[in-house]
């Protein structure tokens, strides 16, 4: 069994282990055991001066690159040699190449695998709908409105998936969709099971909330089910451990509780931690074992 540092506060239920750590995430991945996360799903400050509690998110872009460099080696050197890094990366209209230059910072430590792109909102013409069978045209989630004659509203992040050697095998039916024309069951011999390959495209779109401060305290966020589908795109019979270095408001702990894997959450904001904490027992089966470790 690894042997992991000793975490703020650890919680179990059944038989997986949810650790949590404050603190710097360059020193948290240091020290944790080689080779032991089977999956990583995060999304990192974007450097694009959004106003976090403590952490400084307008770093010179030479430093900002150099500092996601070195975590991405970190998190590499925990991977297990068929793990995958999930990296939800998203930008703004002033600030186009955000996205890019961060997979090009983690491309001397990991193999780009895939790039999912995560639909936060979309319009679809009735006529465009197909066999759908739309009754009129459809207008669904949420986007953040941008005041400007030069840039369209932004409905979309990306998330780069990242493995040691680009070949790990996914369990593409596990997030697949169901074929609109039946035919094609019998066309393909892949399409037995009635149900395809998603694509790179997710529709995903933030729950409604009442209260930015009260449900949503946090900046950047995504919902959880965006964890949940990487999680089952890299297959849940091959992960033990899974970890997120940026916690936040713990949405990847939150699926791995509802999914039944352990998880490693690292966080150098103390009032993020205590409510990633918070929303995870939340999560959890009721007979929940609680340790506060400090």
């Amino acid at each position: 069994m690894p042997r992991f540092p000793k975490p703020h506060t650890v919680l179990r239920s059944g038989g997986a282990t949810y650790r949590f750590y404050l603190g710097d995430c360059l020193t948290v991945l240091e020290r944790l055991p080689k080779k032991s996360i089977d999956a990583i799903v995060t999304s990192p400050p974007y450097n694009l001066g959004i106003q976090y509690s403590t952490y400084d998110d307008a770093l010179p872009h030479e430093r900002y690159m150099a500092w996601t460099g070195d975590w991405v080696e970190r998190a590499a050197a925990c991977l297990c040699s068929r793990g995958s890094l999930f990296l939800n990366v998203g930008g703004k209209p002033t600030e186009p190449w955000t996205a890019i230059d961060v997979a090009c910072a983690a491309r001397p430590h990991l193999r780009l695998q895939n790039t999912i792109h995560w639909i936060k909102s979309i319009a679809i013409d009735q006529a465009a709908g197909g066999r759908a069978g739309l009754r009129g045209d459809l207008a669904v989630g949420h986007y953040k409105p941008i005041n400007s004659p030069r840039f369209l509203h932004d409905s979309h992040e990306f998330v780069f998936h990242f493995s040691p050697a680009g070949d790990v095998p996914l369990d593409r039916q596990a997030v697949g969709v169901r074929y609109q024309d039946a035919s094609n069951i019998g066309r393909w011999r892949t399409a037995a099971s009635g149900v395809r390959c998603r694509g790179n495209t997710w529709f995903i779109p933030y729950t409604t909330i009442q209260s930015r401060e009260k449900d949503r305290p946090h900046p950047a966020t995504f919902p959880p089910k965006l964890p949940e589908m990487c999680l089952k795109l890299h297959g849940l019979d091959r992960i033990d451990t899974v970890a997120d270095p940026f916690l936040g408001l713990g949405a990847t702990a939150v699926a791995c509780a509802q999914l039944g894997l352990s998880f490693i959450g690292i966080e150098m904001d103390e009032g993020y931690l205590l409510e990633a904490i918070t929303r995870t027992q939340a999560a959890l089966p009721r007979r929940t074992q609680l340790a506060r470790m400090s």
